[in-house]
């Protein structure tokens, strides 16, 4: 069985940020607390970190958790998206003389996940948030004696480092880029599948309609799966007996894709008759007809941050608090929005 900080908490009668402290051999816990930790992580056979104690297992290696827990997000449509957070991973981990493991993980049950890693080798942990929702962020919480970084994810109520895109600066440019072209009748694309991106992208288009003096209207919000063939069939359904504003904002680029398809099997034009604009530019965008105006994200930036954040946490001799970082995404402007005239 997996031994974990907070069994040796439970054991010493201490919290387990006091047993973190003990295991990463930092200041701050006075020496009798000091020696019940270590005792209690003996008695449960923990491997304890500095030459005083045990040696230490130092391989100077981080493991990244790719967790996908149903699969509406995370599958081969988002690879590319995927794989550049790994390479802005791996490149900023060589530079700090570390070797990045990948692990992938299909599962409903993040516990499981959790009592499956094995920390004593490693030196950090970094997660892919995408999918997990706040109670599975929250399973985290003093299961690991290394640092945590999450990426593509961001709760700002949960004490541990993010690195996400800006979603909400992000839907601010889509929304203007759709009054500058003389939209107001705008709506929006989004989905019922959990993610906290998508969340934060409805919670910016509300608010950045009313900054603008546009009013929100739940007519004009599309429910479609996040899949390619889901949002095309949900968004056919729609077509039957709705109609559709000027333009519209899509979650992301694979439901715009799909919805996309159902527009024009309907007969509308895109960008004639409706303005679409994405999110991730993944590569099918600059590639379809109408070529796609999306929001593109700093993939590599965001995997390189990450790994900066990890290291600065792996050697600092003092505690910090969290750090949660957004990366501005940029607009990239193609053929599928359509300037309206007077």
């Amino acid at each position: 069985m997996t031994v974990r900080i907070k069994d040796i908490a439970s054991k010493a009668k201490v919290s387990s940020a006091t047993v973190s402290l003990v295991l990463n051999n930092k200041p701050g816990v006075n020496d009798k607390t000091r020696q019940r930790v270590i005792e209690a992580a003996k008695e449960l056979n923990y491997p304890l970190l500095g030459t005083q104690y045990y040696k230490q297992i130092k391989k100077g290696t981080i493991k990244f958790l790719k967790i996908v827990k149903h699969g509406h997000i995370l599958n081969r449509d988002h690879d590319v998206f995927i794989s550049d957070y790994i390479e802005g991973l791996d490149n900023e981990a060589r530079v700090h003389g570390y070797s990045l493991e990948i692990n992938t993980f299909t599962t409903t049950s993040i516990k499981e996940i959790i009592n499956t890693v094995d920390d004593s080798h490693l030196d950090g942990l970094v997660v892919l948030g995408t999918e997990l929702n706040i109670n599975d962020i929250k399973l985290f919480e003093g299961e690991f004696r290394v640092p945590i970084v999450f990426i593509d994810t961001i709760f700002d109520f949960i004490n541990f480092d993010y690195v996400d895109m800006n979603n909400i600066d992000s839907v601010y440019m889509v929304i203007s880029n759709f009054v500058k072209n003389g939209h107001t009748n705008i709506g929006m694309i989004t989905t019922r599948v959990e993610a906290r991106n998508f969340q934060l992208r409805e919670i910016g288009f509300k608010k950045i309609l009313n900054t603008f003096g546009i009013p929100f209207k739940e007519e004009n919000i599309f429910y479609v799966d996040s899949t390619f063939n889901g949002a095309y069939n949900d968004m056919l359904n729609h077509l039957k007996k709705r109609k559709l504003p000027t333009a519209l904002f899509s979650i992301n680029d694979i439901t715009a894709y799909g919805c996309i398809k159902a527009i024009k099997e309907r007969g509308y034009g895109v960008p004639d008759d409706i303005s679409i604009i994405g999110f991730d530019d993944l590569p099918m965008s600059s590639l379809m007809e109408p070529a796609l105006t999306t929001i593109r994200v700093s993939k590599r930036r965001i995997g390189k941050i990450a790994m900066q954040i990890l290291n600065e946490r792996i050697k600092s001799e003092n505690n910090f608090p969290p750090i949660k970082s957004v990366i501005s995404g940029v607009l990239i402007e193609r053929s599928s929005v359509k300037k309206l005239t007077d």
